[in-house]
């Protein structure tokens, strides 16, 4: 049994379900029991992990621009809780499309907000954000949640704004002094760093770029040798997810906040050391620094501090960076190699270390 066995049963909506992270969490959902309908946008690429999976959930393609068919969409499945994820997540793309990301992100995150506004059934919404919501000052001090918003690209940007709207929401039609009087309804949101794990193929990220040379015989070029960024694998984040959802279902009001979910803020691992980290798990992973003389600006250091949760949740991360990749790098070595798909294997892993360090999500 994990988190509480609360999930057994209960109707659960996840937007971006068909994304690297989106796919994941349903897949854990599922073996939770959770009956969930999922809302993204058709999936592209040769690969998808969610597709993959092949699970039996409602599979609802729609963009999350679109107020009408998400209210429909959301009032019809009637779901208890809402994981919101879908988003257009790159940095880079963000340079390329900026209205359209700023119109995902913020539009996006308001339509679900008051679909589920909207929607009596709905008690708990976990508002999937990013680590680069925050005013980034390039300091090495791990960001707080009570840290400004900001962001330097459209991207970042985006995610602050979507950060001040979700706390927007919560003030003025989800507060937390008035739950249980004027409303039923408790909204938190979830800031995590870089995400690893098997099944991710989008483009422009670290673990995906590294995996598609190495199975086309390539050799990688990394754009950001030296940036630091917070490495952890996809289920680290998830379970924090999960576990704040556990918290806003039981109608405990103090968590309905932003929370950060991250790894322990003294490991400092470089984009190098990562690609390098991933080749010391598979030889045919080849890497070369070859930075771009105008690539467009990206934060060099990012960290969270992510004590709060610690302390309130008693969250904590379970595998170590480099065993996070040393699973990814299996997860994909095993899927272009002999067709296998280790997302179940992984999973039960994840589950049994964290049961070994007494973690209270897994009771």
């Amino acid at each position: 049994m994990m988190f509480g066995d609360i999930y057994r049963g209960k109707k659960v909506l996840v937007t971006g379900h068909t994304g690297f992270k989106g796919s994941w969490l349903v897949y854990w959902l599922r073996r939770l029991g959770a009956e969930v309908c999922g809302v993204a946008l058709p999936m592209e690429g040769e690969y998808n992990h969610f597709e993959l999976l092949n699970m039996d959930i409602a599979s609802e393609m729609c963009d999350i621009r679109n107020l009408e068919k998400l209210k429909k969409i959301v009032s019809d499945f009637e779901p208890e809780i809402i994981f919101h994820l879908a988003a257009q997540a790159l940095v880079r793309p963000s340079y390329r499309e900026p209205a359209e990301t700023f119109a995902v992100n913020v539009m996006g995150t308001v339509n679900l907000l008051e679909a589920a506004r909207l929607t009596n059934s709905v008690r708990a919404v976990v508002a999937v954000t990013s680590d680069k919501c925050y005013e980034n000052r390039e300091t090495e001090r791990g960001y707080r949640e009570d840290d400004p918003m900001g962001g330097y690209d459209p991207y970042s940007a985006s995610k602050g704004c979507t950060e001040l709207a979700a706390a927007a929401y919560r003030r003025s039609f989800f507060n937390n002094a008035d739950f249980g009087v004027k409303h039923n309804l408790l909204l938190a949101s979830a800031r995590a760093g870089n995400v690893v794990g098997g099944g991710d193929w989008a483009a422009d990220r670290l673990i995906p770029d590294l995996m598609k040379a190495a199975a086309a015989g390539k050799t990688a070029e990394l754009r950001s040798p030296g940036s630091v960024r917070p490495w952890q694998h996809v289920l680290e984040p998830l379970s924090g997810y999960l576990l704040l959802g556990e918290k806003l279902l039981e109608g405990k009001s103090d968590f309905a906040a932003g929370w950060n979910f991250g790894p322990d803020n003294g490991r400092m691992i470089t984009v190098k050391e990562a690609a390098e980290a991933m080749a010391g798990n598979w030889s045919e992973i080849k890497i070369k620094c070859n930075p771009p003389p105008d690539a467009p600006h990206e934060a060099k250091i990012l960290c969270l501090d992510c004590s709060r949760a610690g302390e309130k949740l008693n969250w904590h991360g379970v595998w170590t960076p480099e065993e996070a990749f040393a699973f990814t790098a299996e997860w994909y070595r095993e899927f272009y190699r002999n067709g296998k798909i280790n997302t179940a294997a992984d999973l039960d892993n994840y589950v049994a270390a964290a049961e070994k360090e007494g973690l209270a999500w897994t009771k």
